[in-house]
């Protein structure tokens, strides 16, 4: 089986830099990389979507923003862990 890659975020700005520019065409970038180039195409996407946080001036209230939103869904990540691991408990029961 092969094993998976993964990519630094330095690389993934560079290969998506090259597909925004589009002096090259996307089999060129994929072959040039070895990135499949739906991979390519979703990573400009996401350079494209988040491209304007560089420039916005607090920084520093960007970060608590990200931070905040972060701890949220973790948050709510552990209650829906919590709330699985209650039915399958619950169903492990019901089965014996």
């Amino acid at each position: 089986m092969k094993k998976q890659r993964t990519f630094t975020a330095t690389f993934k700005a560079k290969v998506a830099l090259e597909a925004i520019k589009g002096v090259k065409t996307m089999d060129k970038i994929s072959s040039e990389y070895e990135v499949h180039q739906t991979q390519i195409n979703k990573w400009k996407t996401q350079g494209l979507k988040n491209f304007s946080f560089i420039f916005e001036k607090n920084d520093v209230d960007n970060i608590e923003r990200i931070k905040n939103e972060c701890e949220l869904e973790v948050k709510k990540l552990y209650e829906e862990i919590g709330r699985l691991k209650v039915e399958n408990d619950f169903l492990k029961k019901r089965l014996n």
